[in-house]
């Protein structure tokens, strides 16, 4: 097992009081595993991810553990974190086209990367070129400013650097939200290629964009309101989900041939909760068609076949029944 993450906690700290972003996510990712992590936006997706790597004020954490191949990740520690960020488990950020040095040359500002991991520029240079093919760049990017590359072209830099070091764990936030189609294509394929290849091995990919989760992910996990909803194999989480939200998620999408006359696009009624003073229980209960009285307490994230985990009161009834 790659990735194991135990009822891990992170709320962030304002002046009306603690906002609760993520609560007992538990879950596991495989060796090789490529996991797609989908929700609503203010689901805590990004924070998941980035408290896996870097927690940084106003982000606080509360409980919880983060087990690497094995070794546990001090995460509530920033410095002590340090000798695993970019060796262990690396991130491409959310926005990763605005996350290189405007005056700095993209050569310059890798040497001094891996100078600060104590890594020989130099020695490692042939192997910084041979990504560079495989993302379809040209080397004379290292003598480039970022503002010298289109979008598409920073999001493949920031992917080979972010891999540079062969992270056990690489997560990517939204990598492909600002591209255009063909772009998203590419860059969806190359972080496929980049786990095939070992540069990274499993991957925690962070978006809004289902489809793109449909094509590259091994497994989905969905998150609401700070919280796990399902967890299952990308085939069962689209075709055969358990949980309403997700049912509901699924839904609301478009699909392809199929015209607004034959079906209409069913969106989910209400909004998500305000996460500085949430609804104890279930959260998706005032906007979930089928709550019921029990919905009143938190549901546990069970798994209810294997590889499929799902916290909802209502599913663990129908199986009782059946």
């Amino acid at each position: 097992m790659s990735l194991r993450v135990e009822n891990l906690t992170v709320y962030y700290q304002t002046l009306r009081g603690d906002v609760r972003a993520l609560e007992s996510a538990t879950f596991a990712i495989a060796d090789g595993e490529i996991m797609g992590l989908a929700g609503e936006s203010g689901c805590g997706k990004t924070t998941l991810g980035h408290s896996l790597i870097r927690l940084t004020a106003p982000m606080r954490f509360i409980e919880g553990s983060v087990t690497l191949d094995n070794e546990q990740l001090p995460v509530w520690d920033m410095e002590r974190m340090n000798r695993f960020r970019f060796r262990k488990i690396s991130i491409i950020p959310q926005y990763a086209m605005n996350a290189l040095n405007p005056t700095r040359k993209i050569g310059k500002m890798t040497a001094e990367l891996l100078e600060s991991k104590k890594v020989d520029y130099r020695s490692t240079l042939p192997e910084l070129k041979r990504r560079l093919d495989l993302v379809e760049l040209s080397h004379d990017v290292l003598d480039m400013y970022p503002i010298e590359l289109s979008g598409g072209m920073k999001q493949r830099m920031v992917m080979v650097i972010s891999t540079l070091m062969d992270p056990s764990l690489l997560i990517a936030d939204e990598i492909t939200s600002a591209l255009d189609v063909a772009s998203q294509k590419a860059v969806a394929e190359m972080l496929v290629e980049f786990r095939n290849r070992q540069c990274c091995n499993s991957v925690i990919l962070i978006t809004h964009d289902i489809s793109i989760l449909y094509q590259i992910a091994d497994s989905i996990l969905v998150m609401y309101a700070g919280q796990m909803a399902e967890k299952a194999p990308t085939e069962v989480a689209i075709h055969s989900p358990r949980h309403p939200y997700t049912k509901l998620l699924i839904l609301s999408l478009p699909k392809v041939g199929v015209k607004r006359a034959e079906q209409r696009l069913l969106g989910i009624a209400g909004s998500p909760p305000l996460l500085l003073d949430p609804p104890g229980g279930c959260r998706f209960r005032e906007r979930c068609p089928v709550a019921f009285e029990k919905c009143l307490d938190v549901p546990p994230f069970i798994e209810i076949e294997t590889g499929h985990f799902v916290a909802c009161w209502k599913e663990f009834e129908t199986n009782a029944e059946a």
